[in-house]
Formats: C-alpha cells, sequence, structure tokens
C-alpha cells in the first residue's frame, strides 16, 4: 500500500534551519522513498513499511540531537496521483 507523509520540523530553537535541512538530507537519502520540499513541510511517498520505518529511524535521530522539538505529521493512504 502506497502512502503519502506531509511532515514539518519545528526545532524549539533560535538556530532552526539547520536541523531542517538535516532532516530532509537524511529523509532524501533513503532511495525508496519520493521525497518534496516546499517552503511549509516536505512529503513523503511510498511503500507504507518503507515510509514508516525511514520516518522512524529519522525521526528519533532528530529528536536525540534536538534538546526540544515538534514534528507535526499527516499520512494519507492512497496517494492522490498514484
Amino acid at each position: 500500500m502506497r502512502i503519502a507523509v506531509d511532515i514539518s520540523l519545528y526545532p524549539l530553537d533560535k538556530n532552526f534551519l539547520p536541523p531542517i535541512r538535516n532532516i530532509i538530507e537524511r529523509l532524501n537519502a533513503h532511495e525508496a522513498l519520493e521525497v518534496v520540499t516546499n517552503p511549509m513541510s516536505t512529503q513523503i511517498r511510498g511503500e507504507y513499511d518503507v515510509v514508516m520505518q525511514a520516518l522512524n529511524q529519522e525521526i528519533r535521530v532528530s529528536f536525540e540531537q534536538l534538546p526540544k522539538a515538534v514534528f507535526t505529521i499527516k499520512i494519507l493512504n492512497n496517494p492522490l496521483g498514484d
């Protein structure tokens, strides 16, 4: 089953851009994911298990690196255009 995820990271720090860029780079390193970034969020498409495994891994890394952060995530099954 394919899904689409809309994810945003809000590092609760004055220097917020580097952590955002970092997670986008890490998500792009997952070759099985389709990653599209815009000024407000990042959209990820792929097979459910692959997307969720990548999110689990990369969110954990971000939480370990950042003292405080918020992720907002929307998940859509059967994405439009597929």
